[in-house]
């Protein structure tokens, strides 16, 4: 198959997919060897990105497809017009941040890191596809550990749960949280520390 041919089928297989394609399928799909098609995919992504294409050429989840260029995310969802009952609680932001931080993780550690019980919550976010149980932990009962999906992955735009974001970026930093305790310690009547200028 010519480079142009094979570009032009890899394209209209990506325009289909509903999900990322592994470039092991496309190759066995399109008759190619896996290096070829890894090339070609990308020239195709560095060629949209040099095109100022609308679209871009994005490795999710270990496979490649075609999604809408991030910056113009505004328009899209402005035509997408999402249904908000597809959006998820801050319940269940929160379960799924502590899952994909601390995976393998059990319904009780979920709990427990949260304060609340959380049964509901991982039913919703296994529903929907985003974690899995992935091992059972030691001890009694052997309880279901979870892990995140590759739907997550596809979800968040990563190709690996090594591009989340470092947990260090969403802690306060000390000076607010010198602000937060003094201003709990003020609302709740409670001197300083020992020691303290503060009156």
């Amino acid at each position: 198959m010519e480079n142009d041919e094979l570009a032009r089928a890899i394209e209209a297989v990506l325009l289909v997919a509903v999900e990322p394609v592994l470039p092991g399928l496309l190759a066995e799909l399109l008759e190619e060897p896996a290096e070829r098609v890894e090339d070609t995919l990308t020239v195709l992504a560095n060629q949209y990105l040099d095109e100022r294409r609308g679209f871009v050429l994005a490795r999710i989840a270990g496979g490649a497809r075609l999604q809408t260029h991030p910056d113009l995310a505004p328009y899209v969802e402005r035509f997408a017009n999402r249904d908000v009952s597809h959006r998820l609680s801050t319940a269940a932001l929160e379960t799924l941040a502590i899952v994909a931080y601390r995976q393998p993780v059990s319904r009780g550690q979920i709990s427990s890191l949260r304060g609340v019980n959380v049964d509901g919550v991982t039913r919703l976010l296994e529903q929907r596809g985003y974690i899995e149980v992935v091992g059972r932990a030691d001890g009694p009962g052997q309880p279901a550990l979870y892990g995140t999906t590759d739907l997550f992955l596809e979800r968040l735009g990563l190709n690996s749960l090594e591009q989340l974001p470092p947990v260090e970026d969403f802690l306060p930093g000390p000076e607010v949280a010198g602000e937060l305790e003094m201003d709990l310690q003020a609302a709740l009547g409670v001197d300083g520390p020992a020691g303290s200028d503060d009156v």
